[in-house]
């Protein structure tokens, strides 16, 4: 690997970084907005900043005032906050494993990204630079380790914390995503199958093929339907959010963070909003196509019927990384969508549920889709 490829993977990696991060404080924001419409209140719009210079009146409402009004200068003066209090460890704690596991629990979170392909090749300065930080031919495979690997963090946090119910929370947060983990590889084992590659770039150009007669797309959800809401049923019991917000139990104070003040409990808090964001992407990467757009090839659209719209190649990449936005959006809004919508369950519900009723149902999916593959190649 020369240097540019070295430059390149460094920019690729820094780019995505920042806009998950950027995302995810911006998803703080959209919840806010979002619960405040569906319960008919107006959000919060309470953080502003105002010029203190008189000649920078006009400024102020050109510029600040809109943004004051919609409130999105409350994510920054939530970071604010966060750093301003205090960072309590227990005096009977584990110091070390108590500051550890808030950065393990997010630098998780943060590595599963670097296997996602958010576009297809892109042609630019004479070679060919894949749209994906790392291109592993087993990126399935690695997605789910790393992501796997968060429940250290959490298992960390209650243990060092020698608080019974922050040690309580934890074990409630390691035997949930245990078993919701089982589901979801269960389902994307069926991907595997029908797509033939555990790489999640050749996974998605295998989705930018057609059925019937090129009329509907080769996605995910389409040849994987039973599979699909599986996995976004398990997908939201990873991220730990209501209605399996178990582990952290606001309203009971049994959280594996009851422990954790400042910027520690912040980055607990901020790594549920990217592991939601990292399982909307896992989402439209195995059954939304990706960033593949209907119709739309290397050249520009082809559709069914025989018409052809040719399209420069630049634009057609951003059409793409535009698409694979876009459906990520999408797919966080229907996770905050249920978030507000369906009430907690019980512990032994949740867990009923996970082995009784989803996991039979991911075994009884796979078996099916073995024997399509088997018998109807």
């Amino acid at each position: 690997m020369d240097w540019v490829s070295v430059a390149i993977t460094f920019v690729l990696a820094f780019a995505v970084n920042q806009t998950v991060m950027v995302f995810a404080a911006l998803h703080t924001w959209i919840e806010r907005k979002q619960s405040a419409l569906m319960q008919d209140r107006i959000g919060a719009n309470r953080a502003h900043i105002t010029l203190p210079w008189k000649w920078a009146a006009p400024i102020n409402w050109l510029i600040f005032a809109p943004l004051n009004g919609l409130g999105l200068f409350h994510p920054i003066a939530d970071a604010i906050k966060m750093f301003m209090k205090e960072d309590f460890i227990p005096p009977s704690g584990d110091k070390f494993l108590h500051t550890l596991a808030p950065i393990l629990s997010l630098t998780c979170c943060f590595l599963g990204f670097a296997a996602i392909p958010f576009g297809d090749s892109m042609h630019l300065f004479g070679r060919d630079i894949n749209l994906q930080v790392a291109n592993i031919n087993v990126g399935i495979l690695y997605v789910f380790s790393a992501a796997s690997l968060g429940v250290y963090g959490v298992i960390l946090a209650g243990f060092a914390s020698n608080n019974n119910y922050a040690f309580l929370g934890s074990l409630r947060a390691a035997s949930q995503m245990l078993a919701y983990e089982l589901v979801l590889g269960l389902t994307i084992l069926g991907v595997v199958l029908v797509y033939g590659s555990l790489d999640l770039q050749q996974i998605v150009r295998g989705q930018g093929e057609y059925l019937l007669w090129g009329w509907i797309p080769k996605w995910g959800i389409v040849v994987q339907p039973i599979a699909f809401f599986l996995f976004v049923a398990a997908g939201i019991a990873e991220t730990k959010r209501i209605p399996y917000d178990l582990p952290e139990a606001e309203s009971e104070i049994v959280g594996y963070f009851t422990e954790y003040s400042g910027m520690k409990f912040g980055m607990f808090f901020f790594t549920d909003f990217i592991e939601t964001i990292l399982i909307a992407a896992l989402t439209v990467t195995l059954f939304l196509g990706g960033w593949q757009v209907p119709f739309l090839a290397a050249d520009g659209f082809h559709f069914p019927w025989g018409a052809v719209v040719n399209l420069p190649a630049m634009l057609v990449d951003l059409m793409q990384i535009g698409s694979y936005l876009f459906k990520v959006v999408a797919v966080c809004w229907l996770f905050m969508t249920i978030r507000w919508t369906l009430p907690r369950f019980r512990y032994d519900q949740l867990m009923s549920m996970a082995w009784k009723g989803i996991f039979p149902i991911a075994v009884a999916s796979l078996i099916i889709t073995a024997a399509f593959v088997v018998f109807l190649p």
